[in-house]
């Protein structure tokens, strides 16, 4: 088994990112020494972390950076927007299947056996029951989630053919901040519901549209499962040590509460202090009614329980980033 118990050594792509970097800020805390591989087509430079060694480049220029003295890797670099992924499939499977493909070569030639790959719940596409367990059935309803699969499928017979120690993480909906304000969500375009919400609060976006109003749901809107991205963190951490050679364990990560989008709306009003309007939208296609996780299996296997599920919580970090990244020059 590999773990962080004793001083390691890590390679973190994709982490220039919002949950590579915050990830990458727990490794160093803990101890690690970390390497952030990025090539900041979506990453910020100022996302890195302080102490961690920066490289800027893409996954496929991994072996360049790889070699016996590191630990472990912890995958975070894709293309992650829905929308694009749709319009534009060639690009999510060149570079989130391809590169995926690159990294695992220059892995096995540098004899770095351990892997930690951040997947996520759009693998199991509009599922039937909740919460969501790991073994629900997949059906990706876009080549994004498809192409995350695809990378599971290929880390399963990576583990049984070279005897990698894999750990997939399936998340749920990621949001706050790291404590101080310095590591935050912020993507472009945004697409987030929490970030665009503080928007409407910062006065970048005169309302926020909301999706749907005739679910079955309590209040007609979608249901998501928001996770803490400190709580996130600390499962990569654990993830590392709960990786076995030769097997690819899949952990979904969530709180298994579920919260509206009418009451992530209300919530964000009583944090900011700020009216937020909300305008009814039609729905988008493809967006289910219900998403929430099943955890189990994160606990069980990894130890691992959310410490920040408060919802006020996850969106108070949220908007001190969000005020603190609005001031920046």
């Amino acid at each position: 088994m590999s773990g962080t118990s004793e001083t390691a050594k890590y390679l973190v792509t994709g982490g220039a990112g919002y949950v590579g970097g915050t990830v990458a800020a727990h490794l160093l805390a803990a101890g690690h020494r970390v390497t952030v591989l990025d090539d900041l087509s979506t990453g910020f430079r100022e996302g890195v972390p302080a102490g961690a060694e920066f490289v800027e480049g893409r996954i496929q220029e991994a072996g360049k950076v790889l070699d016996s003295s590191y630990t472990g890797v912890l995958h975070f670099a894709a293309c992650s927007q829905v929308g694009e992924s749709v319009a534009d499939p060639e690009k999510y499977w060149r570079n989130n299947v391809g590169g995926t493909m690159e990294l695992l070569r220059s892995m096995r030639e540098a004899g770095v056996r351990t892997l930690v790959f951040s997947s996520t719940a759009a693998v199991y596409g509009e599922p039937d029951v909740t919460p969501i367990t790991e073994d629900a059935p997949t059906a990706p309803g876009n080549p994004y989630g498809a192409t995350k699969l695809a990378v599971d499928h290929m880390l399963t017979g990576e583990c049984a053919a070279h005897g990698l120690a894999a750990v997939s993480l399936r998340y749920f909906n990621v949001a706050g901040a790291h404590p101080g304000g310095i590591l935050g969500e912020r993507h472009d375009p945004e697409s987030h519901l929490i970030p665009i919400i503080l928007q409407v609060a910062l006065g970048r976006r005169e309302s926020i549209a909301v999706y749907g109003t005739d679910y079955p749901t309590p209040d007609g809107t979608c249901v998501r499962d928001y996770i803490h991205v400190d709580d996130l963190a600390e499962a990569h951490l654990l993830a590392l040590t709960a990786a076995t050679a030769g097997e690819h364990l899949i952990c979904n990560l969530g709180n298994g509460n579920g919260f509206s989008v009418r009451e992530v709306i209300d919530t964000a009003r009583r944090v900011t202090g700020h009216a937020i309007p909300a305008v009814p939208a039609a729905r988008r296609p493809g967006d289910p009614a219900v998403l929430v996780a099943s955890a189990d299996h994160a606990r069980h296997r990894l130890g691992w329980r959310p410490s920040r599920p408060d919802l006020a919580g996850i969106i108070g970090d949220a908007w001190e980033f969000a005020r603190r990244a609005d001031t920046r020059p």
